[in-house]
């Protein structure tokens, strides 16, 4: 599986196309420059298998709606979070869905406490994990916001992230990629969380 990284916006939101050697393709979370993600899959001749969006915040779903139309591809979310969204979902990952790309099978991982629907989407295959804002390498996304929930985001980290294997990498909605080694080591609100408990 080989992914490509666009970071867009002033609150520096990653989207990533992930594609395998088949030629397919994912978009998972475009929140801005549609026409860059467009062009980019148009020059590696893909075939957009959908957009997956791993929560509702405009900074990762704004340029959804531009890229369905172009790519003719469906828009999918989480059920919980397909009401907050401004353009309609043509589909909903739940909780245990897998989705297939190439030999690679993209598990939905319902991680709520930043929303009420996000979700994180693993490849045990390749051993990477798109979290979204659920969790980066240095903090946990927000649960102040509307639909929120700090106790939702302690339980996503006691009962799913703190089990991921030191040799997942996690590829987070904002700043850089680290497995879960790292994360163990400098994550402060990951680790307030884990040894709490």
């Amino acid at each position: 599986m080989e992914i490509k990284r666009f970071i867009g916006g002033i609150l520096e939101a990653n989207c990533y196309v992930i594609s395998s050697r088949e030629k397919e393709c994912y978009i998972i979370d475009p929140g801005y420059n549609p026409g860059r993600i467009i062009k980019y899959i148009e020059e590696k001749d893909f075939a957009p298998k959908g957009v997956i969006l791993t929560h509702h915040h405009n900074d990762h779903s704004g340029a959804a709606e531009k890229i369905r139309k172009e790519l003719d591809c469906p828009v999918i979310i989480h059920r919980m979070d397909a009401d907050m969204l401004k353009t309609e979902a043509d589909a909903f990952a739940e909780d245990g869905d897998a989705f297939s790309l190439g030999d690679e099978k993209l598990r939905v991982i319902h991680t709520p406490g930043h929303t009420r629907g996000g979700i994180c989407i693993m490849a045990s295959k390749s051993r990477v994990c798109f979290t979204g804002d659920t969790i980066f390498n240095v903090d946990l996304g927000r649960t102040d916001l509307e639909d929120g929930s700090e106790a939702e985001m302690r339980r996503s980290m006691l009962e799913v992230c703190s089990k991921w294997e030191n040799d997942i990498t996690i590829y987070p909605g904002h700043g850089d990629p680290a497995n879960m080694k790292t994360v163990r080591r400098i994550n402060r609100e990951f680790l307030d969380i884990v040894n709490d408990n």
